[in-house]
């Protein structure tokens, strides 16, 4: 079981999320892609004993978990979890969301954080675009409570759908587990307790947060117009 972390600029907390995952006791490997980091991600990645593998500059975060993908295909792997650099995933619920998979009983899972009353809050327009996306993916075939969450275990039929030249680059939500869905493939969530992110999402934020919904309705309308298993 590989897990692999994208990170950008997180030499300070880094360090204590791989930490936390040595801690578990899990037979693991841990790699982290630094996406161009300007800081010292990579070398406390090093210090911390996980694997690092570097983009020569950001490329955006679809592009580092595709390239752990990629990574964890060539290494044979069998299942993967991806986790996010901030601390706000629990290593401890690594297990609750490798059994499904390992049971048989679905390729992908998605730790979610409104399966079940957790506690977790976000902020208004999130939640608003949360629900919405929610309601989209419904329709379009997709049902799934936390559709942004990064918290996953994906088996090698993702791995290798996820690995093909079509997988976004820069805001892979909803749009890619409908394409796993479209594709065949079965989706699960199983309830995770996360800790708020300390630091601002870089993804849904400001400008970017216009270009996303764009971009994620323009990505659902392509896909849904394709047969299914064409994808």
């Amino acid at each position: 079981m590989i897990v692999i972390i994208p990170a950008y600029n997180e030499e300070t907390r880094i360090g204590p999320v791989i930490e936390a995952i040595r801690s578990t006791g899990l037979d693991l490997e841990i790699a982290v892609i630094d996406d161009g980091s300007r800081d010292g991600t990579a070398e406390a990645v090093t210090r911390a004993g996980a694997i690092v593998i570097r983009h020569p500059f950001n490329m955006g975060y679809g592009a580092a978990l595709q390239t752990g993908y990629k990574y964890a295909l060539r290494q044979g792997a069998d299942l993967l979890i991806q986790m996010d650099a901030d601390g706000q995933h629990d290593p401890e619920q690594i297990p609750r969301l490798a059994e499904p998979i390992l049971r048989g009983e679905c390729d992908l899972v998605i730790g979610s954080r409104f399966l079940v009353p957790t506690g977790y809050e976000m902020g208004a327009l999130r939640t608003l675009g949360r629900r919405v996306f929610q309601g989209l993916g419904r329709i379009a075939g997709v049902e799934v409570t936390d559709p942004t969450s990064g918290y996953q275990a994906l088996n090698r039929k993702v791995l290798a759908l996820y690995a093909r030249d079509d997988f976004p680059h820069d805001f892979p939500d909803i749009d890619v587990l409908l394409m796993a869905a479209r594709s065949g493939l079965r989706i699960q969530e199983v309830p995770a307790t996360m800790q708020e992110s300390p630091r601002a999402s870089t993804l849904h934020g400001g400008w970017r947060a216009f270009y996303y919904v764009y971009k994620m309705l323009l990505s659902m309308w392509a896909l849904t117009a394709r047969p299914k298993g064409k994808h």
